[in-house]
């Protein structure tokens, strides 16, 4: 015979079941929706469609006008920002963050159509379930499971959902320096970055993203009156920028660990091939940077969490194949350590062309993102969650090779922690490439993370 109290426990416990499973068919409801619109190149860089279905939505769980904010940064590019109001806030706002805009995809390139949510063998398929419509829409339909649940935040709770991160960075530029009351917080959590490493199929490490390399780019041209190319003169600008690339290609930056990527060899070392540890070791150890330097130009990844990086990614010149080039140009792109001044960047690539006769223009400005401290009050409920998901899993921090939205909101002054919590094999990570797809439990249980997650964070003893 059942007790009141075992009744009632049991009574509570179908509920927050079935509160789950509902929210897992509603996350993918709206996974699917957005995977159907097509927000890349092709389908006109059009986000107006996509932001209206997720208002819409938003409006019909209860956020009204003065909850919804629309922030355009082009004349289809509106980005959403939703906030989640406490009836009596004792702290800061809590942010979070993905992105609606996705890289190109081109049909004929996948087994898939890109642009529809396809379930097969116990994945999603489709052009954005990993960068980043995954994220967003496990926010949104948090956010709307919250609103259900009547949840009563300590703090005001915000999703930020940017147009157009994957080109010019500009909604989340505007809402970080011209809208900042709309989004200003404690702290950010972003979607679009970290996520739970598995090896062997089994997880092996749970990465938060705590820092990024900084994106900057430079154009180089050279210039020649041109003539007859069967009249040749010693040098032409052809020659004088392939000299500077290779320059360019040969010269190495200084390795320099910073507290992100210095935690994160020591907590991830265990886990390497001992070719790799070896490695790592000898750069934790301090051994010369020009004794590991050819060893890492074998690890590329490794390579970019260790020191600045150059390479050239667009070259042109010349008007004829029969003339003497009169321009030619090239464009670079570096990835600078967060520590590393601007002025160190721009001196090498002067003394590079420089003695070439070659001129620099920075064609994308350098834009500081200092790294996000380790702050327990964060990094503490974000470990606690991890190892309830799954238990006695590290947490490391890791810095982005790549950039995100996270570059302009670390700038204004908000740290920002990326916590996707997607397993994944890295060896299989299709983000921008062909038949991008993410598991389906992955998703699930991502979902289900970001929902214990912030409650822990905006209402003690909320879990």
């Amino acid at each position: 015979m059942h007790t009141p109290i075992r009744c009632a426990l049991f009574a509570l416990l179908t509920f927050c079941a079935n509160a789950a499973a509902a929210e897992e068919h509603l996350a993918t409801d709206i996974l699917r929706e957005i995977i159907a619109q097509n927000t890349a190149p092709s389908g006109g860089n059009d986000l107006r469609p996509t932001v209206a279905s997720l208002e819409a939505r938003l409006r019909a769980a209860g956020f009204g006008d003065t909850d919804i904010s629309i922030i355009y940064s082009g004349e289809k590019l509106p980005n959403l920002v939703v906030r989640y109001r406490s009836p009596a806030p004792t702290r800061r706002p809590l942010l979070m963050m993905a992105h609606l805009d996705v890289v190109e995809a081109l049909p004929e390139d996948w087994t898939k159509d890109p642009f529809k949510l396809i379930e097969d063998d116990g994945y999603y398929y489709g052009r954005g379930t990993t960068d980043n419509k995954a994220g967003a829409a496990m926010l949104v339909a948090n956010f709307i499971r919250l609103k259900q649940e009547g949840y009563r935040p300590d703090r005001d709770l915000i999703v930020m959902l940017t147009a157009d991160e994957e080109t010019t960075g500009n909604g989340a530029i505007r809402l970080a320096n011209e809208h900042k009351d709309l989004i200003d917080a404690e702290f950010a959590l972003n979607t679009d970055g970290g996520a739970v490493f598995e090896r062997d199929g089994r997880a092996a490490a749970f990465v938060m993203q705590t820092a990024e390399k900084v994106y900057v780019s430079y154009r180089l041209e050279a210039t020649d009156p041109g003539g007859h190319s069967s009249v040749p003169r010693a040098d032409s600008a052809i020659s004088r920028i392939a000299r500077t690339l290779v320059g360019l290609h040969e010269h190495r930056f200084p390795i320099d660990l910073n507290e992100t990527t210095r935690r994160f060899f020591e907590i991830g070392l265990p886990t390497l091939e001992p070719e790799t540890a070896d490695v790592i070791v000898d750069v934790l150890s301090g051994v010369p940077d020009a004794e590991v330097s050819t060893r890492l130009d074998a690890l590329p990844y490794f390579n970019a969490l260790l020191r600045t990086t150059c390479i050239a990614t667009q070259i042109s010149g010349g008007h004829a194949e029969n003339a003497i080039p009169q321009t030619a140009t090239a464009v670079i792109n570096c990835r600078v350590l967060p520590q590393m001044p601007e002025a160190a960047v721009d001196a090498v690539i002067e003394g590079l062309a420089s003695p070439n006769g070659v001129t620099v223009t920075k064609i994308f400005p350098y834009l500081a993102s200092p790294p996000s401290p380790m702050t327990p009050s964060v990094v503490g409920p974000v470990t606690a969650v991890a190892q309830e998901f799954w238990p006695g899993i590290a947490v490391m921090p890791e810095m982005s090779t790549g950039a995100t939205d996270g570059l302009y909101v670390r700038n204004s002054g908000i740290p920002v922690y990326a916590v996707s919590a997607i397993a994944e094999d890295p060896a299989d990570i299709r983000a921008h490439g062909k038949d991008e797809r993410i598991r389906i439990d992955a998703f699930e249980r991502a979902t289900e993370y970001w929902y214990r997650l912030v409650k822990l964070l905006s209402g003690p003893g909320s879990l």
